[in-house]
C-alpha cells in the first residue's frame, strides 16, 4: 500500500476547543466527547434518512459511551487502514465504504471482515460508515469533487427535494457547474490528474482531446448509471469512475450521432474510485472538529486524513504495438 507523494495529500490534524485559536488543554484536564456524540454529529452532517436503499451506513462497531480522543478519516476499510488507524491510537475509525454492504450471517475472525472487527474492537477503535449520505451532502464528496476543480456556480446532478419551494436544492448526487476559465480536454483531463490523489491508473479519457470544454459533471464513485442525468444538464465532460465498456461504448456513439460528429458531448474522464472520493476526507475530518467545537465547547478530539493509497490496482503495463505483417511482395 502506497502514500501519496503529492504535498496536497499530506496529513492533517483538526482540535476543537472554545476557542480554536487557543492552546489545547493539557492532556490531564482535556475533555474528550462521547462515541455516542460523535456519531449523533456526524449523522447530522450526513443524515442516514438520505442514503440509498440498499447502502449500509452508521456506527457498525463500538461503545456509545467510550471517549473519543483520535478519529481517522479514510475511503477504504481495508487492513492496511485498520493497522493505520490502531498504530496512531485513533479511537474511531471513519470510513466511506461500507465494511457490510451486504448482509453476513457471521463476524468470526477466521472471514478478512470478521477480523478486521475484531482488531479494532480489541484495539479499543470504533468504525462508522458515511457512504451514500456523505455523496450527496453539502460539502460531502460531490462538493469536494468539484471543489477540487473548482467548479463554479454548481449545482446537484440529480438533486434531492428542496427544503422549501423557494429555496434551491443544494443536496443530492452529483453535481454540475461551469469552469472558471474554458480549457480543452486535454487541459481538463490534465488538471484532474493533478489534483486527485495519483494512481496506477491515472485519468482515462474518451473524446477528442483538443475539443473545448467548459461546463462539467461530476459524481465520485461508479457513475455510469446516470449517464441521462449527465446528458440532459447539457455537461461538456463528465468526470466520474468505474466507467465500463459498453455503456461507455454507447454513450460516445450517441453523443456523435447527436452531436457534432467527434466532437459530440459529453466527454468522459474516468479516474479510480479511490481517487474521485478521496478529496472528501478533508472536509469531513473539518466539519467533525467544527461542529463539536460549537455544540461541545470545551471538548478535544484530534483528526486525520489519511493518506494511503487504497485503490487496488497496483500495476499497469503500456500495450506495446505488433509489429506489422511482413509484406509478402516485398
Amino acid at each position: 500500500m502506497t502514500v501519496a507523494p503529492d504535498p496536497s495529500t499530506e496529513t492533517s490534524t483538526a482540535t476543537t476547543s472554545a476557542d480554536p485559536s487557543s492552546a489545547a488543554p493539557a492532556a490531564g484536564d482535556a475533555a474528550h466527547p462521547t462515541l455516542g456524540r460523535v456519531v449523533r454529529t456526524l449523522d447530522g452532517l450526513y443524515p442516514p434518512s438520505t442514503a440509498e436503499a440498499w447502502d449500509a451506513v452508521g456506527l457498525v462497531a463500538g461503545d456509545p459511551g467510550a471517549p473519543v480522543r483520535k478519529v481517522l478519516f479514510a475511503v477504504d476499510p481495508v487492513e492496511e487502514v485498520a493497522d493505520e488507524a490502531l498504530a496512531w491510537g485513533a479511537d474511531l475509525l471513519v470510513t466511506h465504504h461500507p465494511l457490510f454492504l451486504r448482509p453476513v450471517h457471521s463476524v468470526a475472525a477466521t472471514t478478512f471482515k470478521g477480523s478486521l472487527v475484531h482488531r479494532l474492537i480489541r484495539g479499543g477503535c470504533g468504525l462508522y460508515v458515511a457512504h451514500t449520505n456523505a455523496d450527496a451532502a453539502e460539502r460531502g464528496v460531490a462538493d469536494a469533487l468539484a471543489d477540487a476543480l473548482d467548479l463554479l456556480h454548481r449545482v446537484p446532478l440529480v438533486a434531492h427535494p428542496a427544503p422549501s419551494p423557494h429555496e434551491a436544492a443544494s443536496t443530492g448526487t452529483g453535481r454540475v457547474g461551469r469552469l472558471a476559465e474554458p480549457t480543452t480536454l486535454r487541459g481538463f483531463a490534465q488538471r484532474v490528474a493533478e489534483v486527485l490523489p495519483p494512481t496506477v491508473q491515472g485519468v482515462r479519457v474518451a473524446g477528442d482531446l483538443d475539443a473545448p470544454v467548459e461546463s462539467v459533471a461530476v459524481v465520485g464513485g461508479s457513475g455510469d448509471s446516470l449517464f441521462d442525468a449527465v446528458r440532459a444538464s447539457g455537461a461538456d465532460v463528465y468526470l466520474t469512475s468505474d466507467l465500463r465498456h459498453h455503456p461507455v461504448s454507447e454513450l460516445r456513439e450517441r453523443a456523435r450521432l447527436e452531436g457534432d460528429g467527434e466532437a459530440g458531448t459529453p466527454f468522459l474522464v474516468d479516474v479510480p474510485h479511490y481517487a474521485s472520493e478521496w478529496p472528501w476526507l478533508r472536509y469531513a475530518a473539518e466539519d467533525l472538529a467544527r461542529v463539536l467545537a460549537r455544540t461541545q465547547p470545551g471538548t478535544v478530539v484530534e483528526t486525520r486524513v489519511s493518506t494511503l493509497v487504497t485503490d487496488p490496482w497496483t500495476a499497469r503495463i503500456a500495450s506495446v504495438p505488433a509489429d506489422p505483417p511482413a509484406d509478402p511482395h516485398a
